[in-house]
């Protein structure tokens, strides 16, 4: 067992965790808006883009031998800028909308949950230390990343709350988990997703809110400077804390 803890491929679960998670996805919408609309590449073109820096990421993270934070964060930024423009092509270019999008990705992480649990027995983060929990760890991550950017364009937009209603409601949800994790005996990995799932949206009214023109109700900021800020905040969390690898509970 001990073996199985050293050999953990992924961070332990902490506030500094879900801050630079949060902090992630609102880069994963700055800078997949960048791409493709700054640089009029278009949403199939950056997600071919981000797609192939995905892959990468993921390659690197499986080959390394053991939990490197920022290995480990590249991979969730690579998975979070590919869940932006996969999750615009698909609502956009594909023209199934929001709730069309936000459906068909919540089937596919649903059944990618399901692969993986039928597959290794569990889905708890801290069980991720082989090749094959890695390779669905990842998948299901960027499932989840691209569900929550439609579902926060879903919730921002159709539904007519605005960006920093959408702020609000996701942010008040993430307390509710926060608040279940503590005083429920709800499981722990189910809690974990749910979080999981909902800081995407978080991420992506947010980022939405700081770089939407001023008629739409965001506050007009340069793509280019939020992704460059948000970058910097994110590797000074990564360097001005420790980070440890997750290790399996008893």
């Amino acid at each position: 067992m001990e073996k199985q803890e050293m050999l953990s491929k992924v961070p332990e679960v902490t506030l500094i965790f879900w801050i630079i998670k949060i902090l992630a996805t609102t880069l994963g919408e700055t800078g997949g808006d960048t791409v493709t609309m700054s640089m009029h590449l278009g949403y199939l073109d950056g997600t071919a883009i981000f797609a192939a820096i995905f892959i990468v990421a993921v390659m690197v993270q499986i080959a390394a031998k053991k939990f490197h934070p920022v290995i480990y964060w590249t991979t969730i930024i690579a998975t979070t800028t590919v869940g932006t423009t996969l999750a615009d092509f698909a609502d956009r270019s594909l023209g199934i909308g929001y709730a069309g999008g936000t459906i068909l990705l919540f089937t596919l992480l649903v059944l990618s949950l399901f692969a993986w649990y039928r597959t290794l027995g569990s889905v708890a983060v801290d069980t991720v230390s082989s090749p094959k929990s890695e390779i669905f760890y990842w998948v299901t991550i960027m499932f989840s990343q691209t569900l929550g950017t439609a579902l926060g364009d879903w919730t921002a937009d159709s539904a007519g709350i605005g960006y920093e209603g959408g702020a609000i409601v996701f942010g008040a949800m993430l307390a509710v988990i926060a608040a279940a994790y503590y005083r429920t005996k709800i499981s722990h990995t189910v809690l974990f997703w749910a979080a999981f799932i909902l800081t995407r949206p978080l991420g992506a009214v947010v980022g939405d809110f700081l770089d939407k023109p001023l008629s739409m109700g965001g506050l007009d900021l340069s793509r280019y400077s939020a992704s460059a800020a948000l970058l910097v905040m994110i590797a000074l969390f990564i360097f001005m804390f420790t980070h440890k690898p997750a290790t399996r509970s008893h």
